[in-house]
């Protein structure tokens, strides 16, 4: 166990970070509030439907609150989205053609898109001769604009796209200033394609959301943060009109785009899911950010690296350079946990990674990672990602009984 000496002194060092995120979460509590009296938020909007779901006002009106909230055209937010990666790859299926070209500016993406980028023989990108190219940060963690330029100045791809999380690399999340510097960089080249943005963990995390700064298309996932914990299920994408048509069509059919989609259970936790996500969030960044000091306190090396830093993701990792500590570790988050605390977390081949990997979810919703959860792929130098805490007591308490 960690002293609660240790604990409550780190907790005082933050207090300005803290109310740094405080302020966020006032300034993006209104702007939901606001959103919800907008759009006339009212029981019946909470309730399901059957069949093809013609004129589901639920449906209808969950989609133009997300559209307001992140002040763009049009937007999807469906429980017929299964997961971020579903919602990453119907934005990446119904706007890329065969023939096409996409880059990606940060990177390799997020291990579960390899097999629809690159799979063989499963309907990837790659068998409809979809062409992907990536230019990596650089080793700051910056974009490296003279490899982009030459790519953009000899090529013609139809999407940039960009990862606002660190997946699984050691690097910080993209910042919404340095998201807005990259987008009016690759437009003054002349690109006039897709932005699109991968904005998973990233939601809430500013006064602004990357759609106010030029990115095109973004997705994410309802069980991150922008669903609050409360959301049990579903993905969103938002952007340009012509953009979130393209997805309806392949979320669904092209002769019936977004007009159909039932869901029965209704729409009462999407909507209070969506209310709840910029105080969740900060509890969640608190949550981590407290945990960052204690261990940077203990020695670990984390990123982010230092309690002055802005984190832009409601993410910590943290390097253990030994297998057995990281596994220990993992464990100790799912110990901790209010569901499932009894069960030992194990490595395992987890479908849609390139290693083994162990993950702590001990969540109210499966695989919820707004909830207090950690992942690692285990392999060197073995860096756990934690993420999320429904509430800041709980990442205290579970901070307490960690066993290092």
């Amino acid at each position: 166990m960690i002293d609660v000496s240790l604990i409550n002194k780190c907790e005082k060092k933050l207090n300005k970070i803290f109310s740094y995120f405080e302020d966020i979460a006032l300034f993006n509590q209104e702007k939901v509030l606001n959103t919800f009296k907008k759009n006339q938020i009212a029981l019946r909007h909470f309730s399901g439907t059957t069949g093809y779901g013609y004129g589901d006002e639920g449906r209808d009106t969950l989609n133009k609150v997300i559209a307001d909230i992140f002040k763009c055209e049009s937007a999807i937010c469906s429980p017929t989205i299964v997961s971020g990666t579903h919602a990453l790859a119907l934005c990446l299926y119904g706007v890329l053609r065969p023939n096409d070209k996409f880059l990606s500016i940060t990177g390799t993406p997020y291990d579960t898109l390899n097999d629809v980028i690159k799979g063989k023989g499963t309907g990837s990108l790659e068998d409809y001769n979809v062409t992907f190219d990536s230019i990596e940060l650089d080793n700051n963690g910056n974009f490296n604009k003279d490899k982009i330029k030459d790519y953009l100045l000899n090529n013609s791809p139809k999407m940039v796209y960009l990862q606002r999380s660190r997946g699984y690399a050691w690097r910080s999340a993209l910042s919404i200033e340095k998201i807005e510097e990259i987008v009016k960089f690759v437009k003054d080249l002349g690109f006039n394609g897709c932005i699109m943005l991968d904005n998973c963990y990233g939601e809430f995390m500013d006064k602004r959301e990357a759609t106010e700064v030029g990115v095109n298309l973004l997705a994410g996932s309802m069980i991150k943060n922008i669903g609050g914990g409360i959301a049990p299920t579903g993905g969103y994408v938002c952007g340009d009109e012509k953009y979130v048509e393209l997805v309806k069509n392949r979320l669904t059919a092209p002769s019936i785009s977004g007009e159909v989609g039932s869901y029965y259970s209704g729409y009462q936790y999407f909507y209070q899911g969506l209310f709840l996500a910029p105080h969740t969030v900060l509890q969640s960044v608190k949550g981590t950010l407290l945990f960052g000091e204690v261990l940077r306190e203990l020695g670990y090396k984390t990123s982010p690296e230092t309690n002055e830093e802005i984190p832009n993701d409601i993410i910590l990792s943290i390097m253990f350079k030994d297998k057995e500590k990281l596994i220990k570790f993992i464990q100790c988050i799912q110990k901790n946990s209010p569901i499932d605390s009894h069960v030992l977390a194990l490595p395992w081949a987890m479908p849609g990674y390139n290693d083994e990997v162990i993950m702590a979810a001990g969540c109210f919703v499966q695989g919820s990672s707004i909830e207090l959860s950690a992942d690692a792929p285990i392999k060197p130098p073995y860096i756990a990602y934690l993420q999320g805490g429904l509430t800041y007591e709980h990442c205290k308490i579970a901070l307490k009984n960690l066993e290092l």
